[in-house]
C-alpha cells in the first residue's frame, strides 16, 4: 500500500448558471452563455498559471459537470470523475473517506467542482475545523488548500489559495 501523501486541494465553484426556477429540476440548470466563456477564460488563466490537476471531482448536477468538462477541455486534467458527495448538502464525512482512499494512491492534486455553501464550508472544516459561515466562495471561483492525511485533515489543512473569479480574469474581459 502507498504511503499516502499531502494533497493540494482546489474547490472550485460551478459557473454561471440559469436562474433559480427556470428549470423543472435544479440538477438540470446549465451554464449560461457567459457562464460558458467566463468558465474558458478562468480555466485557461488557472492553465497559465501551471495548475493542473490528475483528478478532476464534479457534482452531478449539470451546471458542475459542464464546468469540469471545460476545466478539461483545456487541460487542467484527463480525468474527470462524477462524486455524489459533491451535490448539494453533500456528504462530507464520506468524502473524507473517498480521499483517504484517492490519496494511497500516491496521486497529489485534486480539484473539486461544487456549489454554495457546501465548498467553503468544506474549506473551513478543513482549515478551521468548524463552521463559521465567513468565507463565500464566488461563482467560477477558487480555493486553494494543502491538505495533510484524510484522517488528520479536520483543522490541519492550510488556505494557500482564495480567488475570486474577476482576479483570474484580465481587466478587458
Amino acid at each position: 500500500m502507498a504511503l499516502s501523501i499531502p494533497t493540494e486541494l482546489y474547490l472550485i465553484r460551478h459557473g454561471i448558471a440559469a436562474e433559480r426556477g427556470t428549470y423543472d429540476n435544479d440538477c438540470d440548470r446549465p451554464l449560461t452563455a457567459k457562464g460558458d466563456v467566463k468558465t474558458h477564460q478562468i480555466a485557461e488563466r488557472l492553465k497559465a498559471l501551471g495548475l493542473n490537476f490528475e483528478t478532476l471531482l464534479t457534482s452531478p448536477l449539470v451546471r458542475a459537470r459542464q464546468t469540469a468538462d471545460i476545466l478539461s477541455a483545456v487541460g487542467l486534467s484527463a480525468a474527470v470523475d462524477v462524486c455524489d458527495h459533491l451535490a448539494p448538502n453533500g456528504d462530507f464525512a464520506a468524502w473524507l473517506t473517498w480521499l483517504a482512499s484517492w490519496q494511497q494512491t500516491g496521486q497529489s492534486r485534486l480539484a473539486l467542482i461544487g456549489h454554495e455553501p457546501d465548498l467553503s464550508r468544506w474549506a473551513q472544516i478543513l482549515v478551521e475545523g468548524q463552521i463559521s459561515d465567513r468565507w463565500v466562495l464566488k461563482k467560477a471561483g477558487v480555493i486553494g488548500l494543502q491538505v495533510p492525511e484524510a484522517r488528520q485533515a479536520r483543522g490541519q489543512s492550510q488556505l494557500v489559495w482564495l480567488s475570486p473569479p474577476r482576479f483570474l480574469l484580465s481587466p478587458h474581459q
